[in-house]
């Protein structure tokens, strides 16, 4: 479930999810972790410099993420995802297109939200800043 908030917190962001994969290989499996970091950065250069495929410059990049992490810290948000987690733990399905479509019933639109709102909020305090300068 956390790769899956993560991708849609990214989207939501306007950064392009494939910049974050979560894999699991044992100690025992050294060929599979190596196949695994060689596949992700190879992804990672085709994408290129973050901020590049996503066409956005810097400071609105900076604006989007830090939006973004102000949103996953909000109480509320966490509270859909643990309230998420408890009902697929009770269903015990874990399938990817499970997963999917409950966030899009429960959470994606109240993320959408959230960052807005952060979005407007840093915003409005960085202009206020700039103005006090």
């Amino acid at each position: 479930m956390t790769s899956h908030v993560t991708r849609k917190v990214l989207e939501i962001a306007g950064v392009d999810p494939k910049r974050l994969e979560l894999n699991w290989a044992s100690a025992a499996e050294a060929p599979l972790f190596v196949r695994l970091i060689t596949s992700f950065t190879d992804t990672i250069k085709q994408l290129g410099p973050l901020g590049d495929t996503e066409a956005m410059a810097e400071d609105e990049l900076r604006l989007k993420l830090s939006a973004a992490r102000s949103a996953v810290e909000s109480v509320k948000l966490r509270t859909r995802w643990g309230k998420l987690a408890l009902n697929l733990r009770k269903e015990n399905d874990y399938a990817p297109e499970v997963i999917e479509a409950k966030m899009a019933d429960k959470i994606n639109e109240a993320m959408m939200r959230e960052m807005a709102k952060q979005e407007r909020t840093i915003a409005e305090s960085g202009v206020q800043s700039a103005k006090g300068m």
